[in-house]
């Protein structure tokens, strides 16, 4: 005889429900870090740090229907621009051997997301000189990230970018996952929206 499927506890109706909640924070405000937005979705639900949060995996499943469901088309085509940004200001700063992260590799980023890209350079003073020539104006971040030297925000045609700078060394460090190159990104909008021309320069 078959066992039965144990019921679903209240953990678990609490753990979904706030993966749920997060990923509606994520699609809906904005709000980039998966840990961030489970907190703020625990304490929405009147759950606290103490009780078990849902997985990054659990909530981008989530994030993953939710976007499909109400912002399927707009969100197409947000990734889209943010890829086009992207190769644009990766191409630009080739010399600080630039990789995308986040969203806009994955294909999670929301309306309000912006282009994550790392650099990797001795000093962040030479991005920002390297920013400063080209008439690229820039903000600082404070993040304290350990690892991270500096991390710049700016605008390219309408479209936040993140720049976040690390060592050379961090380069080969850190894990691959989820960081693609110029070339990556360029095989992705080929593929993102067919017919559309890309200039790969």
């Amino acid at each position: 005889m078959p066992r039965r499927k144990p019921a679903p506890t209240a953990s678990s109706h609490l753990r979904r429900a706030i993966a749920s909640a997060a990923a509606r924070l994520m699609a809906e405000e904005g709000i980039a870090d998966y840990g961030t937005a489970k907190r703020k979705a625990a304490r929405g639900l009147g759950a606290g740090d103490g009780d078990a949060l849902p997985t990054n995996e659990e909530i981008e499943t989530e994030l993953r229907a939710w976007q499909s469901l109400y912002q399927e088309d707009e969100q197409i085509e947000r990734v889209h621009d943010l890829r086009v940004a992207a190769l644009d200001v990766m191409q630009t700063l080739a010399e600080f051997t630039p990789c995308l992260t986040g969203g806009a590799v994955d294909g999670t980023a929301g309306r309000y997301a912006a282009a994550e890209i790392e650099l990797f350079a001795d000093s962040s003073k030479d991005v920002e000189i390297t920013l400063l020539s080209r008439d690229i104006s820039y903000e600082i971040i404070d993040n304290r990230k350990p690892g991270l030297e500096a991390q710049l925000a700016i605008d390219w045609n309408d479209i936040p970018v993140l720049l976040s700078i690390y060592p050379p060394l961090a380069l080969r460090q850190q894990s691959k996952t989820g960081r693609i190159r110029a070339d990556a990104v360029l095989a992705l909008l080929k593929t993102s929206i067919p017919g559309q021309k890309i200039d790969s320069h």
